[in-house]
């Protein structure tokens, strides 16, 4: 069968048919019932029996497949199945297993488009190290940051820095701020066991920036933005972990930032970053994430992200950017209910301020005309922790463990 070209994907007179892989994030089920309400069908494949979009009445058929991470070649077996199966359109990867879709993304692109850009790309922004260099010979702004591969490296490493200011410790691979050292004035992390770090296993030690967290999320086409938001996301799980609030903020120095990494990489699919903006408005980017990230929760049906990801050359033919509104706000209600208990604890006048977030955002699990994911992300929850519990593992890391890429090769 010959390979299909990428193109515009959907259908002139009829609704695309779309697959959606990583039916347990949040992200998912959004972006599921935003392409639902444009009159698209929405097919989700998942490693997990328990997961958000299994339950929710804007997909029309979901599937378990093999983990992509320890049966890569029945998880890209099953995927091609589907598509062939549910005659797919488009293949849009959401979490970290977009790694082992783009490993297989010839032979799926034999069959529909796939929204993925090549492993090679993807790896390099993936790793917490060529990515920073990679920022840093296009002369944009990122944290001085060193590759630590041995625990005599970081001994030495710890040597050579200390005195030198504050510095954050963090794997190479790793997602949701899991396992990362923050600075604690005066003292010396403990380096990770051998088995924990070595040539396959390396961290980084990266300059400690005070200011404000900031991220973002783009939907970019061979190097154009066609989709982007920045966003605030003060509130996480623990001090540093994922976030569990975002608000829309209007932020030319991130945007600007963007724009030229994307445009230099010719990058294309969905990329997010995170950055720190410091006391004198300069923004370092610390990170990126080269797959969907939370900034999907900022827009809504009507703005235009369906568009961006299924028809990017029109909306770039006409000049047209997509952005959320001003001032959107959204949550995570449950894990933003910690984040409130935490603020008994904090100082005076942040319990208030969380309240404030609180009332103005909308919860992206629950909406009134598809209430069963609100009820399974318990059961979703149940399961991480017990697994967690088994394999000796934070709830976090339970969550990713079966779709998570560390650089292993194909």
């Amino acid at each position: 069968m010959t390979t299909r070209p990428s193109q515009n994907v959907l259908p002139k007179g009829r609704s695309c048919r779309v697959l959606l892989t990583g039916g347990r994030a949040p992200v998912t089920l959004d972006l599921a019932r935003m392409l639902h309400r444009s009159g698209h069908l929405v097919f989700v494949v998942e490693s997990t029996a328990r997961h958000l979009c299994r339950t929710s009445s804007a997909v029309t058929q979901c599937a378990v497949v093999p983990s992509p991470r320890h049966r890569t070649e029945a998880y890209l077996s099953a995927l091609e199945k589907w598509v062939k199966t549910w005659q797919i359109d488009l293949i849009i990867p959401m979490c970290e297993e977009v790694f082992y879709v783009a490993q297989g993304a010839d032979r799926l692109r034999q069959h529909c488009d796939v929204l993925v850009s090549g492993l090679d790309q993807l790896h390099t922004l993936h790793h917490k190290y060529d990515f920073i260099q990679l920022a840093k010979s296009m002369g944009l702004l990122v944290p001085d940051t060193h590759l630590i591969q041995s625990p005599e490296q970081w001994l030495e490493t710890q040597q050579v820095l200390h005195g030198s200011g504050e510095w954050v410790w963090k794997p190479v691979y790793s997602r949701f701020a899991a396992k990362v050292r923050m600075p604690i004035t005066g003292q010396r992390h403990n380096p990770p066991g051998e088995d924990m770090l070595s040539i396959a296993s390396p961290w980084v030690a990266q300059r400690y920036i005070e200011g404000r967290g900031l991220c973002t999320y783009s939907v970019v086409h061979e190097g154009r933005l066609v989709a982007h938001a920045t966003y605030d996301s003060r509130y996480r799980t623990g001090s540093v972990g994922a976030s569990v609030f975002f608000e829309q903020v209007e932020h030319k120095g991130t945007y600007e930032w963007v724009k030229q990494f994307v445009q230099a990489t010719g990058f294309s699919g969905q990329i997010g970053f995170d950055f720190i903006e410091d006391m004198d408005g300069q923004v370092y980017a610390i990170e990126c994430n080269p797959r969907a990230t939370s900034g999907i929760h900022l827009f809504h049906p009507g703005d235009g992200l369906v568009c961006a990801l299924l028809e990017p050359k029109v909306l770039l033919s006409r000049g047209t950017e997509v952005t959320p509104s001003p001032g959107e706000k959204a949550m995570l209600a449950l894990p933003m209910l910690g984040s409130g208990v935490r603020q008994l604890q904090g100082r005076k006048g942040s319990l208030r301020n969380w309240r404030t977030a609180w009332r103005g955002a909308r919860d992206v699990v629950y909406i009134s005309q598809d209430r069963r994911p609100f009820f399974e992300q318990f059961a979703v929850v149940l399961a991480a922790s017990r697994l967690a519990h088994s394999h000796r593992i934070s709830l976090t890391e339970a969550l990713t463990q079966d779709i998570e890429w560390n650089g292993e090769p194909q």
